[in-house]
């Protein structure tokens, strides 16, 4: 069971060692200028690989159990399907649902892990393969593996990251697992986190916060649902960028040029602009930007 890209590695490892019976994702959905249909990335894998797929708005309704009982799957795989499931989903199968989770449990349970730590400035991410239970990633855990961040992150390329390292953790805990040699550990009681799902709003850029952390929110929003503030009564999105001290103090959002590239004060520091995208043009570099139009520091 899943639906973006983050799940595809995990469904064609999955294919390459045992029988996959079916596939369970979320229905297609409009997308574009054009709001033409477009198939979940799962979908047109699983549709590659000649496997049968279901998808139902929720799991619970009563054809999509029976479809789901009539596969009579011995596990069920979830990796990032968008859905809760029901206890009766959860205990169908005979080793039961294992999740595919992208943090290092118990932070970040949620919806948006990746970019949640990207925001955070945490040290390390990673992947936790949990058996599910009936609460939101509270389940216990198989196996984890974390890896160090640095200041380079973006959450689209740890999204890349950890869906390769998910796949390789799941094929690693599931032989174990129904051998009956690995045993679920409960999650430890302290640290728990949560990441909400992101929202589009959640890229605006809010200048009276300091530097650092707007630097962090323009990684960890990128690609989607990418980092941009209003400039002339239209979105300016921000795709690369980094801080730099001010010379002055100025009152947050005051633009200014450094080093021939445009910035704003922040609350602490400036925040410069690398790489931006103006409303209806392509990506281009903050000086290409500064060259094609006038009083930057006047707006």
């Amino acid at each position: 069971m899943g639906s973006p890209d983050f799940a595809v590695p995990i469904l064609r490892r999955l294919a390459a060692e045992y029988a996959v019976v079916g596939v369970v994702t979320q229905p297609d959905r409009a997308a574009g200028r054009g709001q033409t249909l477009q198939a979940p990335p799962v979908k047109r894998a699983a549709q590659e690989l000649g496997i049968d797929v279901m998808q139902p708005e929720r799991l619970r309704q009563p054809e999509a159990m029976e479809r789901l009982r009539a596969w009579a799957p011995d596990l069920v795989v979830v990796a990032a399907f968008g859905q809760i499931l029901k206890p009766e989903a959860l205990e169908l199968p005979r080793f039961g649902c294992l999740n595919v989770h992208a943090s290092l449990l118990p932070r970040w349970r949620g919806a948006a892990p990746i970019q949640a730590a990207v925001l955070a400035g945490d040290a390390e991410s990673g992947v936790t393969i949990m058996k599910m239970e009936a609460g939101l990633d509270t389940g216990p855990i198989l196996l984890q593996r974390a890896i160090a961040l640095s200041k380079q992150e973006t959450g689209g390329s740890l999204f890349e990251t950890l869906s390769a390292l998910g796949a390789n953790l799941l094929l690693e805990a599931i032989p174990p697992y129904l051998r009956g040699e690995l045993l679920p550990r409960p999650q430890p009681a302290e640290g728990v986190t949560y990441a909400a799902m992101l929202k589009k709003e959640d890229g605006l850029l809010d200048f009276t916060r300091p530097a650092e952390e707007l630097e962090r929110r323009a990684r960890a929003m990128f690609p989607w649902p990418g980092a941009f503030f209003l400039w002339r009564g239209a979105p300016l999105k921000v795709l690369r960028a980094h801080v730099a001290p001010a010379a002055r103090r100025a009152a947050p959002g005051t633009p200014v040029i450094t080093g021939g590239l445009p910035a704003l004060h922040t609350a602490t520091d400036l925040f410069v602009l690398d790489e931006l995208q103006p409303a209806g043009k392509r990506p281009m570099p903050g000086k290409a930007f500064l060259a094609g139009i006038k009083n930057w520091e006047n707006d």
